[in-house]
């Protein structure tokens, strides 16, 4: 599946997420609804897979927080096992 928005948000539990979407708008409105805060979403611009996305969000300069670093880095490991391999050694 592809993605055109994408980021992260802190939901009810208090844990901080990696969020997909195709619909920003929408997105950020049902974050909002469900109780979640530090919504930070951003456009893509085009499509990419959830791992292409984790590797965007890694570099981008509105995710370089300690918080959306160590999110996005747990979400590889758990979902993305070669990703979190090439991370690793890149480390």
């Amino acid at each position: 599946m592809m993605f055109t928005v994408a980021g992260t948000s802190q939901g009810p539990d208090g844990q901080l997420k990696i969020r997909f979407a195709n619909d920003y708008v929408g997105r950020f409105k049902q974050l909002l609804r469900k109780g979640h805060s530090r919504v930070n979403l951003i456009e893509l611009g085009d499509a990419y897979t959830k791992s292409e996305i984790v590797q965007v969000l890694m570099s981008h300069p509105q995710f370089e927080s300690e918080e959306d670093q160590t999110a996005i880095y747990e979400y590889a490991v758990r979902n993305a096992p070669e990703l979190a391999k090439q991370l690793m050694e890149v480390a």
